[in-house]
């Protein structure tokens, strides 16, 4: 196996502070059976080195499976999981058969995958604390939040989450939200960039065609210059590899300004 392309990372807040989560990963989402897991076990070939999943997309037992076959060490990989919404009250029954799918002792990330009754709900995020604090995860975060949300939770317990993923992608630019979370210490990690991008966007095509590379790709960079974490979904080998390619893909300031005037002003 060759040696892996250097994927930028970004710290998350933990108590133990050694929580380095790489920007850019592959999503699993529809991904189902053997199909998901050649997808893991090839995007682990080619180097990347974060795959998140969901105990609601029903594919972690694949998801182990790729992840075993890669051969990869388990230290080396960034693993996210979710806590389905209608779960809350059973964190660590849903957990350890999480883990147990996975073929692992723990995750690097365990997500609330949506507020549950659409409450940010203090009981969970406390007993994702205790989770955490016990060695079965290393980060804790939520997903589709709001920031009130996210500020009731730190409220209540004191402590914020490590990452919001959210629908993210030039369209859904918002200063004022990345700000927010940026004063929270909360990552953004982004989900469904292409699906939420105009890709005819005269922008993003020239990029593109100056570039020499695909509209898809200079929305990736995109995400990679703002330091939000992104996980495009694929499970054909040369999209994989052409999502991972874009560590080569150089944005100037210019260029990020132009792609974020897509979205809502600041």
């Amino acid at each position: 196996m060759s040696t892996p392309p250097q994927i930028p990372t970004v710290d998350l807040r933990t108590p133990t502070g050694d929580v380095r989560m790489p920007l850019l990963g592959l999503g699993t989402w529809q991904s189902e059976g053997d199909e998901a897991a050649r997808a893991v076990r090839h995007a682990l070939e080619v180097g990347y080195r974060h795959v998140d999943t969901a105990t609601g997309y029903s594919n972690e037992d694949q998801v182990g499976q790729g992840l075993a076959d890669s051969g990869v060490p388990r230290d080396q990989v960034f693993l996210t999981t979710k806590l389905p919404p209608d779960a809350a009250g059973r964190e660590r029954e849903t957990l350890e058969e999480s883990l147990r799918l996975l073929g692992t002792d723990h995750v690097d990330l365990w997500l609330v995958h949506w507020p549950p009754n659409g409450e940010a709900t203090p009981s969970t995020w406390q007993a994702f604390r205790d989770l955490r604090d016990e060695g079965l995860v290393r980060a804790i975060g939520v997903s589709n939040y709001s920031i009130a949300q996210i500020d009731e939770l730190l409220e209540a317990t004191g402590e914020a989450p490590a990452v919001n993923q959210i629908p993210w992608s030039p369209t859904d630019y918002d200063l004022g939200l990345v700000t927010d979370h940026a004063q929270r210490g909360v990552v953004i990690e982004g989900y469904s960039p292409f699906k939420r991008t105009d890709t005819d966007a005269p922008v993003l095509r020239e990029l593109a065609e100056a570039k020499g590379v695909s509209v898809e790709q200079v929305v990736l960079a995109w995400h990679l210059r703002h330091r939000v974490v992104v996980i495009p979904k694929s499970v054909t080998p040369e999209r994989i590899e052409r999502n991972l390619d874009v560590l080569d893909v150089h944005l100037s300031d210019e260029d990020v300004a132009r792609i974020d005037a897509l979205g809502s002003p600041a």
